[in-house]
């Protein structure tokens, strides 16, 4: 091929494409757009939280466990481990970390929101006593007990009923 052939083809593409690109932004308002983009950022983001978190699968479950050790977690230290890898310092205890963020109905959350349980012997059903992420699909990402760091499901047993609300912190 020339080199006045290549240039042509590469004009008509250049153009073509430059069209297209004008027809879509046409169609869709810029604030749409702009939304869609936020959005998908936030969930984004909100998967790698709940990915980075998997790596510690099986994990042990210490009580109390020190915020300096990744080789056993309670639940609030888990979450302070995994959201600081992405930028958000949260404070130490579930408590605390269920006042941060902004509020999220049960039937919005997105993965990466933090669920708030009153569950276990400090519970009354109003309290907060433990804290896990939303991992998507109807599964929390958490550690409690003996599977330590598991995942589980929000609609079932003990979560089920002990569910209490949600943060969205990203």
């Amino acid at each position: 091929m020339n080199k006045q052939t290549w240039i042509k083809k590469a004009a008509i593409v250049s153009i073509s494409a430059a069209m297209g690109m004008g027809a879509l932004l046409a169609v869709s308002p810029a604030s749409q757009v702009e939304a869609a983009a936020s959005s998908s950022y936030a969930t984004t983001k909100g998967q790698q939280v709940v990915n980075f978190g998997k790596n510690y699968m099986g994990t042990p479950y210490k009580f109390g466990a020190s915020t300096s050790t990744t080789k056993v977690f309670d639940c609030s230290s888990f979450m302070k481990h995994i959201f600081k890898q992405y930028g958000v310092n949260l404070p130490r205890t579930s408590a605390a970390q269920a006042k941060e963020g902004v509020a999220v109905s049960k039937a919005n959350l997105k993965a990466g929101d933090m669920v708030f349980f009153s569950s276990g012997s400090r519970a009354n059903g109003k309290n907060v006593t433990h804290v896990a992420v939303y991992a998507g699909n109807g599964k929390i990402l958490h550690t409690y007990g003996k599977p330590g760091v598991t995942i589980s499901n929000l609609d079932s047993g003990t979560w089920k009923k002990t569910y209490l609300k949600a943060r969205r912190v990203l």
